[in-house]
């Protein structure tokens, strides 16, 4: 009768071990499906309704569609060299950074020290927060309607102006008193976010980091330059890239106070591609105006994260 011998490796001539299969369905395996399945639904809106809107613009920005006609013919890259040679484009975009610039200013200034005024312990300032908030929830359509009517010539403003012997201007009419007003509206609509937020990160800042400060002779200016706004740098990241992100959307605004008017005074990046798409139907020229949109959100957003380092506090 033969007898098997067992098996030996090519390299060590050993008998080769069989080695008995795991189960399939081991705990780590289940912890990567579990964390899989939690973030499958915010992946998967992100694909539907970030990156395929993304591809789609592309796409519609190298061909022209004519709604009316029904055509939708190939162009390449016509609408792009017809967006390097509109003659209405550096006006556009010189409204636009005059916009988000002052918007941007205003809105982070004032949410800082309405943040400071807040964060005093004093009586009432529980009414003083709710009251500065309350317009950010706030229909914004009606809040631009109200807006609209107080900003007439003979409107609530001047009305007030003319109680104390002062004519007020035509504040919608004129280039740079309508693009104040639209600033000051969209100011007045947000801060109590920024404020909010602001209040936040300085109610963790340590106290006895000012008292250490305040026994060392350091002056108010002094405590809020060297501490607060260095420890409360994480936030002012934070609240200048959605302000920004904010102010290069605004259309609401434009649409029902101004209409882009006087002129192009007032006429930015996104009202601009709005007339173009849907007032004059020129679709392929609209995603091209989307897409630059889209280059200046993320070159701005991208410059802002990588300048952190320099100003926010514990960035290595």
């Amino acid at each position: 009768m033969a007898v098997r011998t067992p098996a030996r490796t090519a390299v060590t001539g050993r008998p080769s071990a069989t080695r008995k299969a795991g189960p399939f369905w081991t705990a780590r395996r289940r912890d990567h499906l579990v964390g899989y399945l939690f973030v499958a639904p915010q992946l998967i809106g992100s694909v539907i309704f970030v990156l395929v809107p993304l591809g789609m613009m592309v796409w519609y920005s190298l061909n022209e569609w004519n709604v009316l006609a029904g055509t939708f013919d190939f162009v390449g890259a016509d609408n792009y060299r017809r967006l390097a040679e509109d003659p209405k484009l550096p006006s556009v975009l010189t409204a636009t950074a005059l916009f988000s610039a002052g918007l941007v200013a205003v809105n982070l200034t004032l949410a800082l020290l309405l943040a400071v005024l807040l964060n005093q312990r004093l009586r009432g300032t529980v009414v003083f927060r709710v009251l500065f908030f309350s317009p950010v929830v706030v229909s914004l359509v009606a809040w631009t309607i109200v807006w609209n009517f107080l900003l007439q010539k003979n409107g609530g403003i001047n009305g007030l102006l003319s109680v104390v012997g002062v004519t007020g201007p035509n504040w919608l009419r004129t280039g740079g008193g309508a693009m104040f007003s639209v600033i000051v509206v969209q100011v007045f609509k947000n801060v109590g976010l920024n404020m909010v937020l602001f209040l936040a990160a300085l109610q963790d800042v340590p106290a006895s980091v000012y008292e250490a400060a305040r026994l060392d002779g350091a002056g108010a200016w002094r405590r809020f330059r060297s501490i607060t706004v260095p420890l409360i740098s994480p936030t002012l990241l934070l609240t200048s890239i959605i302000t920004v992100v904010g102010s290069l959307q605004v259309f609401a605004q434009i649409a029902v106070l101004t209409q882009g008017g006087p002129g192009t005074s007032t006429t930015v990046l996104v009202y601009y591609l709005y007339q173009q798409a849907f007032q004059f139907h020129q679709f392929g020229y609209g995603s091209a105006l989307a897409v630059l949109l889209f280059a200046i959100v993320f070159l701005l957003t991208l410059l802002q994260w990588r300048l952190r380092r320099r100003w926010v506090f514990h960035e290595a």
